[in-house]
């Protein structure tokens, strides 16, 4: 019998949903070949290049260009969404990342910067993201034990690893810091209640050889002076090479028992339960059902290319019929994001595909917003 999984935000079927949120893949290019990627592996689409609608590929030849994504980007403020994730691929590595980033700031949307973490080390981009008043920005980093790390996280350079990660996170905090002065308002690195920004944060992929980082990373982020953390299960399909990496329903005690641990000690903001009961099921089941998802009502994902998805799930992209397909490509959010709509409602896909997509929505308590 199909699981049913309750949305734990305030977003449910029964609540007004909340503003709309923007999770926007912005370019295909990534300085990390990250061995379970969503979008895939360079040298395999090398190969075998992508071309299914919808399908992630660091080789696509059909991203934006930066005129186009600015564009975009200046109807955002004139629309309902009040929030952008800024992903990729690897965002911080595209020139106009900072034009693009005033653009949304100074149109008063939340922006949280999603980035594998070595372009934090450059000083300009460090200071850019707290002199722009960046709310958040969420860290790729698996694991306490670098050599775990680097060799699911290669660098395409062979240089850049767990350190320089580690390294770059040291830094954004560090130029957060120097300007925690208390004297900025609303608009600047510092909020009227003291609260510095950006937040920062630690993104963890959790496979059956990791599950002790469930704990040991919120406790290396607190000696960093992070902000928050989020395990998030592997997600990949029976056919990838790293499949038998992936959690199952053997795992879901030990994941469970791990949160807890972690949760009756906190020493960063973890996602609200009941997520660990989504991991949990997520990886016990093959598909479950999900009630009242917030998917296309308050949650949507657009890729390099343009095209606009009620959320990031590559199955539900895939059962997306032809017709109901959207793209960016010279829109106005006014009107792709016009009117409250039901959304997914009660959505039969619900996997580990998307089970990372709860977090997403908890973020108002990781910035310390009322949205």
């Amino acid at each position: 019998m199909t699981q049913k999984v309750f949305p734990a935000d305030p977003v449910g079927a029964s609540q007004a949903p909340l503003p709309p949120t923007l999770l926007w893949a912005l370019r295909s290019p990534c300085s990390k070949g990250c061995r379970y990627c969503y979008f895939g592996l360079l040298e395999d689409h090398k190969v075998v290049p992508v071309t299914e609608v919808g399908r992630l590929s660091h080789l696509h030849r059909t991203d934006l260009n930066p005129a186009q994504v600015l564009a975009f980007a200046r109807t955002l403020p004139r629309s309902r969404v009040r929030r952008v994730f800024l992903a990729g691929g690897e965002p911080l590595i595209w020139p106009p990342i900072l034009p693009l980033i005033k653009i949304l700031k100074e149109g008063g949307l939340q922006v949280i910067v999603c980035t594998e973490g070595t372009p934090l080390n450059r000083p300009d981009i460090a200071e850019a993201l707290v002199e722009l008043g960046v709310d958040a920005v969420s860290v790729s980093l698996d694991s306490v034990d670098p050599d775990y790390n680097d060799r699911l996280r290669p660098s395409r350079n062979g240089k850049d690893g767990w350190a320089e990660v580690i390294s770059g996170i040291t830094k954004l905090i560090a130029a957060r810091d120097s300007h925690h002065d208390g004297t900025r308002q609303a608009d600047g690195p510092v909020r009227p209640d003291g609260q510095a920004r950006p937040r920062v944060g630690i993104y963890s992929v959790i496979t059956r050889e990791n599950l002790a980082d469930i704990q040991a990373v919120p406790a290396l982020a607190q000696q960093l002076g992070c902000d928050y953390v989020v395990p998030q299960p592997l997600s990949l399909d029976a056919g990838h090479d790293l499949y038998p990496m992936t959690l199952s329903v053997g795992h879901a005690p030990d994941v469970l028992n791990h949160f807890a641990a972690v949760s009756a000690h906190p020493s960063v903001h973890l996602p609200a339960a009941p997520y660990p009961q989504h991991v949990a099921t997520a990886i016990s089941a093959p598909f479950a059902t999900v009630t009242g998802c917030f998917g296309g009502r308050s949650l949507y994902f657009a890729q390099p290319d343009g095209m606009l998805w009620d959320c990031p799930s590559s199955h539900r992209i895939a059962a997306t019929p032809s017709h109901q397909h959207r793209t960016i490509r010279d829109g106005d959010a006014a009107i792709l994001f016009g009117t409250a709509t039901p959304g997914c409602g009660d959505c039969t896909l619900f996997s580990t595909d998307c089970v990372q997509m709860w977090p997403l929505m908890d973020f108002s308590a990781i910035i310390g917003d009322n949205h």
